[in-house]
């Protein structure tokens, strides 16, 4: 067969080939190891591939959040997790010009608050004030929401506190634990710095801010929410947990093909629709990202699918 016709057969071949069973590659930006993003962005590559295993997703470790933004505009990642704070100031382009990226689905909403050793005197977030606390690997959004969190309470995180920025978000619970650090500042269900802690003698106690700091913050932060973290989701946690949060977003970078946020917002739909996605995406469905993302954010790949959906 002449080699015009082996092409023009290749490709007639390729193009009756469903695009959901297309092989495609996709890099997705994460974070240090020990922290939360790795956990979910394991779950996230476990689900995808349930219902679209040609969609091949290689997990990056990253130093977080504020470089995941960059590559991505860089494109040196085609997807990341970006926690809410640094999303909202990466879009809203605040300390640095807008950025132009797309969101391709929620991810959870992150409660943050503090983790001290259960046999410590700290109760309250003033009893931290002057004590050493871990905010986390310095290039992570929790960083950030912490800052944001104590600016609305009417402190510094970095000088009414002595700050520790970790190289890796799971050095952390060591240093509770030996008293390194008077307190470990995180969120999110199933944080593996808090379920360290809590797991490990004598356990933890959680702080978080009182009903009025809670006013506070959002007075100050309106891009915020008021977010409760529910009893149980940490061992010895026998009460829910009310505290601040946003939501963190998987986005992607400029220009990535339609298709495959098509394809990424079906499969997380249809995983969502089934009703038995890993733990960590509980929250990733389709509802709440039409829901908590800002106005004229979702890639346009997403807006077809959730179109098709009928959920727009």
């Amino acid at each position: 067969m002449p080699l015009r016709r082996q092409v023009l057969a290749a490709a007639a071949a390729l193009a009756a080939v469903p695009a959901a069973a297309q092989a495609m590659k996709i890099r997705l930006g994460t974070a240090t190891p020990g922290g939360g993003f790795p956990v979910y962005g394991a779950a996230f590559i476990e689900g995808v591939r349930r219902i679209d295993p040609a969609l091949e997703i290689e997990a990056i470790n990253t130093k977080g959040s504020t470089e995941n933004v960059p590559m991505l505009e860089a494109g040196a990642l085609d997807i990341a997790l970006i926690q809410g704070e640094v999303a909202h100031e990466a879009l809203a382009g605040i300390g640095r010009p807008p950025a132009d990226l797309r969101i391709v689905t929620a991810m959870y909403p992150t409660a943050g608050m503090f983790v001290v050793r259960a046999d410590s005197a700290f109760r309250t977030v003033a009893d931290l004030l002057g004590k050493p606390v871990a905010w986390g690997a310095q290039g992570s959004g929790l960083v950030i929401l912490g800052r944001y969190a104590m600016d609305g309470l009417g402190y510094d995180a970095a000088k009414d506190f002595q700050p520790i920025y970790l190289e890796r978000a799971g050095d952390g619970p060591a240093m509770v634990l030996d008293g390194r650090a008077a307190a470990l500042w995180g969120g999110g269900a199933g944080w593996p710095g808090f379920m360290a802690v809590a797991r490990s003698e004598p356990g933890a106690r959680f702080i978080a801010p009182d009903a009025d700091g809670v006013r506070r913050i959002l007075a100050k932060h309106g891009f915020l929410k008021e977010v409760t973290q529910p009893a149980g989701s940490f061992p010895g946690q026998s009460a829910a947990i009310a505290s601040v949060s946003s939501w963190s977003f998987v986005m992607a970078r400029p220009g990535l093909d339609e298709a495959i946020a098509h394809r990424l917002a079906k499969a997380l739909g249809e995983l969502a629709r089934a009703g038995n996605p890993p733990a960590q995406l509980a929250d990733t469905t389709p509802a709440n990202t039409v829901e908590v993302a800002p106005a004229g954010r979702l890639h346009p790949g997403v807006v077809r699918y959730l179109k098709e959906a009928g959920l727009t």
